[in-house]
């Protein structure tokens, strides 16, 4: 039987623009890599084929996976418990033969083989990614696009070159102030290539790199072997897979997923609304969000200390505080920030309280950054369903010790 999910993932997939029943903060989880699908053909094919069955699949071509909450309780996310994000099938590959163009607004445009880029200096990020729709399930009115709960986001070591340094390996003129990064996937029938922008200040960036290596290991095929540019801090999307191009020019692009997609309200609107594209504007960093990871909603436990851990983080800043309240939103109190600290990172929270009588416990987290932007209450809602950074909630029930 076809879940209701599954059939919203490929709805939107196929570009379709309805309008779904809303769907609850504690809805059900996707399909699962081992639910049976129509004629007896199993979800976990493709989970499999790219080492994912632990994930959630929330489309399975192209392949969009989802890591459950309860896997996503380490710094660093393991790569076969990493989200995937697709915009479309992933391309076949051969690194021996890869080649990345550098055109455009340039002196001396070249084509670099990976052995070739490989000898440019390296150096190694760590980088919190999180796709722009996590989260969209929970919006209401509901809204079409992949239906991300909460596991689209992963925090891994990368390491590349600069994307500085092949910039400057072909002069970019004075001309250029923006950089498209053009991806090997193929777009089926009329969809538009995937290509994303960045402005020059932050292709030249130090931490924006072109990346060959993922927590030590070449970069597994579905995050963009042979390469893939990061771009910390942004919305996932703008770490483009499948890196094979790059242009400078002296515009802003005329790709769709710039001039149409990955755009977000300059104000705010009410939901459900409409929205003129003269208020859109490109969506970039990420908002401050907390993720209560431990432990699972749902759970029975017996009285005595319960333990609360996650992580938070905010895109370009640094989470400063993040607090946890256990009746309702009435108080709160300051979790403990541990663990490893770097920028473009999610940050370790923990907290601790004693559940001395039996009972259920809504338990809720908010972060806090650096520039004194809290998570919200209630998330803004907008036609694309991103940035979905309202508390988190998880409820358990305490029982008799």
């Amino acid at each position: 039987m076809i879940s209701r999910r599954y059939l919203i993932a490929r709805m939107a997939t196929a570009g379709a623009a309805l309008r779904f029943a809303a769907t609850g903060l504690f809805a059900q989880p996707g399909t699962p890599a081992t639910r049976t699908l129509r004629g007896g053909v199993e979800a976990q094919t493709a989970a499999q084929r790219y080492g994912k069955d632990k994930l959630i699949v929330r489309s399975m071509r192209p392949p969009d996976f989802e890591t459950p909450v309860a896997l996503l309780d380490s710094f660093i996310t393991p790569n076969n418990l990493f989200y995937v994000r697709s915009h479309m099938p992933v391309p076949q590959v051969d690194p021996a033969s890869w080649t990345l163009k550098i055109g455009g607004e340039v002196n001396s445009p070249v084509s670099l083989s990976l052995d070739e880029i490989k000898k440019l200096p390296a150096t190694t990020i760590t980088a919190t990614l999180e796709c722009a729709g996590n989260g969209r399930a929970f919006f209401e009115p509901a809204l079409a696009g992949i239906q991300w709960e909460k596991g689209a986001v992963g925090t891994a070591r990368f390491t590349g070159t600069r994307m500085s340094e092949v910039l400057k390996k072909v002069g970019v003129k004075t001309s250029g102030i923006n950089v498209e990064m053009h991806a090997a996937d193929r777009p089926p029938g009329t969809m538009p290539a995937f290509v994303r922008q960045v402005p020059m200040a932050k292709a030249m960036h130090p931490d924006t790199i072109i990346a060959w290596d993922m927590n030590g290991e070449a970069i597994p095929l579905p995050h963009g072997l042979p390469l893939r540019a990061v771009v910390p801090g942004w919305e996932g999307a703008y770490s483009v897979k499948w890196l094979n191009q790059l242009n400078v020019i002296a515009k802003d692009s005329e790709s769709f997923w710039v001039a149409t997609g990955y755009r977000y309200p300059n104000k705010r609107v009410a939901p459900g609304a409409a929205v003129d594209a003269k208020d859109m504007e490109p969506l970039k960093g990420l908002a401050v969000k907390s993720l209560i990871t431990t432990p699972a909603t749902g759970a029975s436990l017996p009285a005595g200390k319960i333990a609360v851990g996650g992580f938070a983080w905010a895109g370009e800043n640094d989470i400063t505080r993040v607090d946890v309240s256990i009746d309702n939103g009435q108080t709160w109190q300051p979790a403990r920030l541990t663990g490893e600290q770097a920028r473009f990172t999610w940050r370790r929270f923990e907290y601790a309280f004693n559940a001395a009588r039996p009972q259920s416990y809504l338990i809720l987290s908010r972060a806090t950054d650096n520039k004194g932007n809290m998570q919200p209450a209630v998330s803004q809602w907008n036609p694309s369903g991103y940035l979905w950074n309202q508390y988190d909630s998880i409820r358990i029930e305490v029982k008799g010790a």
